[in-house]
Parts: C-alpha cells; sequence; structure tokens
C-alpha cells in the first residue's frame, strides 16, 4: 500500500493506492499557516476492514508534526479516531 499526499493552495489530500488503484482518501483545507481541517475520508468498500483509513489519518498527522500545525477533524471518521487514539492527539487543535 502506497500512500500521497498532495497539496494545493488551500486543499490537500492522502491518497492510498493499492497495485496502482486508489482505495482511500482523505481530504484536508488549508485555512492558515498554523492548522488544517481534514474533512472527508472515503475508502472503497471493497477494502473496508484493511485500516486504510487510519493508514490516511496516520500519513497527515505525520505532516502536521513535521510541519508544527495542528490538525481540527471534522470528518466523522477522523474526530472518531482522535478521540480513541491518545498517540495523536497532539497534533489535536483544541
Amino acid at each position: 500500500m502506497e500512500i500521497q499526499l498532495t497539496e494545493g493552495s488551500r486543499k490537500g489530500s492522502a491518497i492510498a493506492k493499492e497495485n496502482g488503484e486508489v482505495v482511500g482518501r482523505m481530504t484536508f483545507t488549508i485555512p492558515s499557516d498554523e492548522f488544517i481541517i481534514i474533512d472527508h475520508t472515503e475508502v472503497d468498500p471493497l477494502h473496508n476492514g484493511k485500516g486504510i483509513g487510519k493508514k490516511l489519518l496516520y500519513a497527515i498527522v505525520e505532516m502536521a508534526r513535521e510541519r508544527n500545525i495542528k490538525i481540527i477533524p471534522t470528518c466523522p471518521y477522523a474526530n472518531k479516531m482522535f478521540q480513541k487514539l491518545t498517540d495523536i492527539q497532539d497534533v489535536l487543535r483544541k
């Protein structure tokens, strides 16, 4: 599984690919240099249960740590994961 981060001036995404096929995507908005907003997660139903959403989230969390920025998770999946996983809460904007 390959995770690619792409970013424009105000939008970005993490894309999961398996054998060249897109199997998941997590998108974020970039309202400022201080934080991003994760707004959507989508995983191909044929690939549910493989932890793809979590891998996408961890890729974005790692990017946030490298840039020293925070994350606001408005996406229901990302929000649930931030509540559940204590190891990523350091980048959560409160």
